[in-house]
């Protein structure tokens, strides 16, 4: 489909990476519940963080187009506190 931007983004709860073609119109709150939805996480997506290019994305609100995301860029979703080792 033509308008499209495909996006690559590791959900760090199960290292599953998940190809998802968006509208640049897409906020990155929509693509971050997608991508979980799609890895089968049930947590509430408000636990998690969107990380591009080492920096978060503080923004949900956002529009991939105008957070500047490219085509084929790779993403990650991850927790927002980080679980203690054991």
């Amino acid at each position: 489909m033509t308008g499209l931007v495909l996006v690559r983004v590791t959900v760090a709860d199960v290292w599953d990476s998940v190809a998802l073609d968006l509208a640049p119109s897409t906020s990155l709150a929509e693509l971050k519940r997608e991508a979980l939805m799609r890895s089968r996480i049930v947590r509430d997506p408000a636990e998690y963080v969107i990380k591009f290019r080492g920096a978060e994305m503080l923004d949900e609100s956002t529009t991939l187009k105008d957070a500047g995301i490219p085509p084929n860029a790779s993403l990650i979703v991850l927790p927002w506190r980080r679980r203690p080792l054991k």
